[in-house]
C-alpha cells in the first residue's frame, strides 16, 4: 500500500472517530510518561498524532512528533510548536543509531505489521540505558470479554492488525530490553467495580483497559 493511501485510511479513521482531541484512557498515562522521561532529553515520538498526550512531557525535553496523519502533525505543530516527521512506520525509518534518550510508541504497535524489525530498530536508535516507552490497549479487558461470551467480535478497530495480553506483551519486550515494568490502567474487573491503584496485579493485569510500559536498553 502506497504511503499516500495509508495516510488517507488513518485520516480517515481519525476523523470519523472523533479522535482529534482525544485520549484513549483519558490522561491516565500522562503522568507516567512525563516522570520517567524527566527532562532534558531527546525524545522520539512515534504516533504522536495531534500532541494531546506528547504536551505531557514537551516542556523542557526536545521533542519530534511522528505520525502517518498529515492533519494530526499540523494540529500537533500547532498546539506544541515541535519538529514533526511524515513517516509510514511499516515501511521508513529515518533515524540513526543511539541518537535518543527516549522514545514513545503509545497505542502503535498494535497497528504494526513487521513488528519484530521496529522493536530492533527502536532498540538500536536509543542512547546506551535509553528508556522505551508505550501503551496498548489489552485485547482482553472486561469489555472485549464480555463480547465475546455474547458471540460478537471483541475487536473492532479495523486499523489493529495485533492483540496483546499482559504475558504477551511482557515476552515480547523482554526480547529486546533488558528491563520491562507493564503498569496495567483503567477497565473494570466486574461490571461494576474498576481496576485501580489498589487492585491486585495478578487482577489487573487480565482486565485492565490499557498496558502501559516502560523498557530500558
Amino acid at each position: 500500500m502506497q504511503k499516500q493511501q495509508l495516510e488517507e485510511i488513518y485520516r480517515a479513521h481519525h476523523e470519523k472517530g472523533a479522535r482529534y482531541g482525544y485520549l484513549f484512557c483519558g490522561g491516565a498515562r500522562a503522568p507516567f510518561l512525563k516522570r520517567w522521561i524527566g527532562t532534558g532529553k531527546k525524545v522520539l515520538d512515534l504516533g504522536c498524532r495531534d500532541g494531546m498526550l506528547t504536551q505531557a512531557y514537551r516542556e523542557g525535553n526536545q521533542v519530534v512528533g511522528v505520525d502517518i496523519d498529515q492533519k494530526a502533525l499540523q494540529l500537533c505543530r500547532k498546539r506544541l510548536n515541535i519538529e514533526t516527521q511524515w513517516v509510514d512506520l511499516n515501511t521508513e525509518w529515518l533515524w540513526d543509531e543511539q541518537s535518543f534518550d527516549a522514545i514513545v510508541s503509545c497505542e502503535i504497535v498494535e497497528h504494526l505489521f513487521a513488528l519484530e524489525l521496529f522493536l530492533e530498530k527502536v532498540a538500536r536508535t536509543l542512547k546506551p540505558g535509553g528508556t522505551y516507552m508505550g501503551s496498548v490497549p489489552n485485547a482482553f479487558r472486561m469489555r472485549n470479554r464480555l463480547k465475546f461470551l455474547f458471540g460478537n467480535e471483541y475487536e473492532n478497530d479495523p486499523t489493529h492488525v495485533r492483540q496483546f495480553s499482559y504475558a504477551k506483551l511482557k515476552n515480547t519486550l523482554e526480547k529486546y530490553f533488558s528491563e520491562v515494568e507493564i503498569i496495567p490502567l483503567e477497565g473494570k474487573y466486574l461490571p461494576m467495580i474498576s481496576v485501580t491503584k489498589s487492585t491486585p496485579n495478578s487482577v489487573a493485569r487480565l482486565f485492565a483497559k490499557d498496558l502501559l510500559w516502560r523498557a530500558i536498553k
